[in-house]
């Protein structure tokens, strides 16, 4: 088993940064692909990014493409959401969680994820 403690999250201004991190304990942190989801009020929870085992591979939702950027350290047991020019529609709860599924095209899928963190609160102002 994993689990997983996310950070980082709070209020910023439109246009502005922040950097999620999610700490996974456990030995095996470079078996998991990891994935990170946000959930707004009322909405179902929709896949932001997700990262292959090595980094190797990332994938995003394309309402972030080129504004954040999924990154993991094996070596620390921790994977980054960094997070530029945002916006008030990012504003939601994030979730990263941990796939041991080897099929990268179903990364996306909330279902794919086997352990989930508690998640960590994002609010972007206008």
């Amino acid at each position: 088993q994993v689990q997983l403690v996310e950070s980082g999250g709070g209020l910023v201004q439109a246009g502005g940064s922040l950097r999620l991190s999610c700490a996974a304990s456990g030995r095996t942190f470079s078996s998991y692909a990891m994935g990170w989801f946000r959930q707004a009020p009322g909405k179902e929870r929709e896949f932001v990014a997700a990262i292959s085992w090595t980094g190797g591979s990332t994938y995003y939702t394309d309402s972030v493409k080129g504004r954040f950027t999924i990154s993991r350290d094996n070596a620390l047991n921790t994977v980054y959401l960094q997070m530029n020019s945002l916006k008030p529609e990012d504003t939601a709860v994030y979730y990263c969680a941990a796939s041991t599924s080897s099929r990268q095209y179903a990364w996306r899928g909330a279902s794919s994820y086997d352990y989930w963190g508690q998640g960590t609160q994002v609010t972007v102002s206008s």
